[in-house]
């Protein structure tokens, strides 16, 4: 598995890792794995973050109204 070394990094910036993952209960080399790859992830799409949220896993049910079909407007008037 391929390693990774990182340079000249703001203590500022190191601080707030360390604190990171204290709280996240890993250690700091962790924490930045875990930032990386959240950082190169694909983003979610609303419809799936939707679904994820508020679908059949979570209790929700929707009965959405029957859809119909729209005249167009008249523009020309």
């Amino acid at each position: 598995m391929p390693s990774l070394s990182i340079r000249k990094i703001d203590q500022e910036v190191y601080d707030r890792l360390r604190e990171r993952a204290a709280e996240n209960g890993v250690s700091i080399e962790e924490e930045v794995r875990r930032l990386i790859a959240r950082s190169v992830s694909a983003p979610k799409k609303l419809g799936d973050l939707a679904i994820e949220l508020f679908g059949p896993n979570h209790g929700v049910e929707l009965d959405l109204p029957e859809r119909s079909v729209g005249r167009p407007s008249d523009l020309e008037t």
